[in-house]
């Protein structure tokens, strides 16, 4: 099952760093990337069959990357998230895929 852990804290240290190299290494880790400031996003919507883009920021607690892991249960997934908490030294949030569950 695919699982989005998403960063909140803009500080990903070093450690995360060694998370990701183990995952990488078990074959978990599909993706992962930090995010561009919420000051550089951008929303793009179509309005009356017209294209509208409004320049961010959006949110009070932007989300600051995140990692696409491919584990076999939940339990594997609470348990990366847990790594990847200690790593950043904040928490994250979790979440299973609809498309590519």
């Amino acid at each position: 099952m695919k699982y989005v852990v998403m960063i909140f804290s803009a500080n990903a240290p070093a450690a995360l760093d060694a998370v990701r190299a183990e995952l990488t290494a078990s074959g978990e880790l599909v993706s992962s990337e930090g995010l561009l400031p919420p000051s550089d996003g951008r929303i793009v919507q179509i309005r009356n069959g017209a294209q509208v883009v409004t320049a961010g920021p959006f949110i009070e607690e932007p989300l600051a990357g995140f990692l696409l892991i491919d584990v076999p249960d939940q339990a594997r997934a609470e348990a990366v998230a847990a790594q990847v908490s200690a790593a950043v030294g904040d928490r994250v949030e979790l979440r299973g895929t609809l498309i590519s569950a």
